[in-house]
């Protein structure tokens, strides 16, 4: 086992551990991938102010994220395929979440149900909604998330049609994925993976297989799915989800400033600056970027948390002095998750709160809730 230091560690463990259309899946962006490159970049044109002769004792990352006890304002974020990273990933993820004091967010195409995740936790988890033209199976989900004691409801704005990612199209991923020789051979190079999955019968759409109906495998899911993301999504239908969830709902996939002003009128109780991982629209503003003038338009009004690019508690440092109260990570909690598992989770999870704290204190401040945008330099 490699000495693990950072993401990018367990990101390159990933690579070599998980089979490349599911690696790729993860790791990737749409079309020349400029967004989710920026993503992670503009982050590094953000400089922190050194300060010195500070008392760094009694140092706390903890705070609150929609009123929830956290022990550092980070989320695992909502992302497809989770279990495809390793067996049983979503129930893993979860499990590291709980037992480190940060939310796990489920996805509506996780490979474990709602339902395996609540069996296997002892706190409540969030789950995160697409809306489908299928509305009876969304009041469902709806109600097997309240069922399940979810503590949040995550609902995506940004994917009402599908961006292109080349690298799925050339790798053949789908529903089930298809058997090309090439796919065939990769798998042959990752026996712990294969071994993984063929201990686990959970190796589809949990949320979607046997709850719709004519729904019954993998193969008629593809259809379902790729005729089922509504384009026709409106802030009426926001109205309604809030109303039938009844609980705290966060709007994620918000990038301008006027769709954040009509987020605070629909009366959610966070927004998420997410342009999806750079998986929709490439070109796109990345998130750090959009991140400041959303702060400054409603940030008196709801609590605005963001995703894309946190690769690091500094990042987590950064986004909190640009006004961000709860930051969401996907590809680097998959990379921990592929990497090595459950602890791999953990793993990631210690890196980015060791690195906050630190950073923090080098800084000058020795609780999150006392940063603020003068540690930044101008």
């Amino acid at each position: 086992m490699p000495v693990i230091t950072c993401i990018e560690d367990l990101r390159q463990l990933a690579q070599r551990r998980v089979p490349r259309m599911f690696y790729d899946y993860a790791d990737s962006g749409s079309w020349t991938e400029s967004t989710y490159r920026a993503n992670e970049s503009d982050f590094r044109g953000i400089k922190l102010r050194q300060r010195v002769a500070v008392n760094m004792e009694n140092r706390s990352t903890a705070t609150t994220m929609v009123g929830q006890a956290v022990s550092m304002p980070v989320a695992l974020a909502p992302t497809g395929l989770t279990g495809m990273q390793h067996a049983d990933g979503e129930i893993l993820a979860a499990q590291a979440a709980e037992a480190f004091g940060v939310p796990f967010t489920l996805s509506t195409m996780s490979i474990c149900s709602i339902e395996d995740v609540a069996a296997r936790t002892s706190k409540p988890f969030w789950f995160q909604l697409y809306v489908m033209k299928d509305r009876g199976f969304i009041e469902r989900l709806i109600d097997r998330a309240r069922a399940a004691r979810c503590s949040a409801l995550v609902l995506t704005l940004d994917l009402q049609i599908l961006g292109q990612r080349h690298k799925d199209l050339k790798n053949g991923l789908s529903a089930p994925p298809k058997p090309t020789l090439a796919n065939l051979l990769n798998l042959a190079t990752k026996p712990r993976w294969c071994l993984g999955m063929l201990g686990t019968p959970r190796r589809q759409f949990g949320n979607i297989v046997g709850h719709v109906k004519g729904v019954d495998d993998m193969s008629s899911l593809s259809d379902w799915a790729a005729k089922q993301f509504d384009p026709a999504l409106s802030w009426d239908d926001v109205a309604w989800i809030k109303q039938r969830w009844g609980g705290k709902l966060i709007l994620k996939g918000i990038q301008d400033v006027e769709d954040a002003r009509l987020a605070v009128q629909s009366g959610a109780d966070a927004l998420v600056v997410s342009n999806h991982g750079g998986r929709q629209l490439d070109g796109a503003e990345s998130s750090i970027r959009a991140l400041p003038a959303i702060v400054d338009a409603v940030g008196s009004e709801i609590e605005v948390h963001m995703d894309g690019g946190i690769r690091s508690g500094q990042d987590v440092l950064k986004a909190w002095a640009l006004g961000a109260r709860g930051c969401y990570i996907g590809r680097a909690f998959l990379y921990g998750l592929g990497a090595m598992g459950g602890p791999g989770v953990t793993k990631v999870l210690e890196i980015i709160h060791k690195e906050l704290d630190l950073s923090m204190a080098f800084c000058g401040r020795t609780r999150i809730t006392d940063v603020d945008g003068s540690i930044l330099l101008k």
